[in-house]
C-alpha cells in the first residue's frame, strides 16, 4: 500500500515538474510576443497547440513514473482519478469568474507575471484535465506493455 501511495505522488510530482521546466522552457524561446495575443494576456494558438503537445507530454510521463514504480496497474488508474478531479476543481474558478476587463499588456513580461495573467479559451481550460488523465493512462500503458512483451534476443 505505501509503494502504491508514493508511486502516485511521484507520479503527480513529475507531472507537475515536467509542466513547469517545459512550460518555462517555452514560453523563454516564444517571448511574451509568440505566446499572447498582440497587447494582450490571451494567449496565442500557437501556444495553446503548445501547451497541449506539453501537457500530454508531462502526463505521459506522470503515469510512466506511477506505473514503474508501483509495478501494478491500479496506482496509475488512481493517479489518472486524483488528475481528473483536481483538473476539474482547479476549472471551478474559470467557470465562476466574472467577465474579465482586457487588460493592456506591456512589450515583455517576466515568466511568473505571464502565467498568472494569462487567459486561456475556456475550452482549453475544460480539456486540460482530460488530456492528463489519458496521458497518465497512456504513460501507465507503456510501463505495462513492456512488461508483458517477451525479450526477443
Amino acid at each position: 500500500m505505501g509503494k502504491a501511495i508514493v508511486s502516485v505522488i511521484l507520479g503527480y510530482v513529475v507531472m507537475a515538474a515536467t509542466v513547469f521546466i517545459t512550460f518555462t522552457l517555452a514560453y523563454l524561446v516564444m517571448g511574451a510576443n509568440g505566446a499572447f495575443k498582440p497587447g494582450t494576456y490571451d494567449v496565442s494558438t500557437t501556444w495553446v497547440v503548445i501547451s497541449i503537445v506539453l501537457s500530454i507530454v508531462a502526463a505521459i510521463a506522470g503515469g510512466f513514473v506511477c506505473a514503474a514504480v508501483a509495478k501494478s496497474p491500479r496506482p496509475p488508474k488512481v493517479l489518472a482519478a486524483v488528475v481528473l478531479i483536481l483538473g476539474m476543481l482547479l476549472t471551478i474558478p474559470s467557470l465562476t469568474r466574472d467577465e474579465v476587463q482586457p487588460v493592456a499588456r506591456a512589450a515583455e513580461i517576466g515568466n511568473f507575471e505571464a502565467m498568472q495573467d494569462s487567459q486561456q479559451p475556456l475550452w482549453i481550460t475544460l480539456l486540460n484535465p482530460l488530456i492528463g488523465a489519458v496521458g497518465v493512462l497512456v504513460g501507465a500503458g507503456l510501463v505495462i506493455q513492456s512488461r508483458v512483451q517477451p525479450n526477443v534476443d
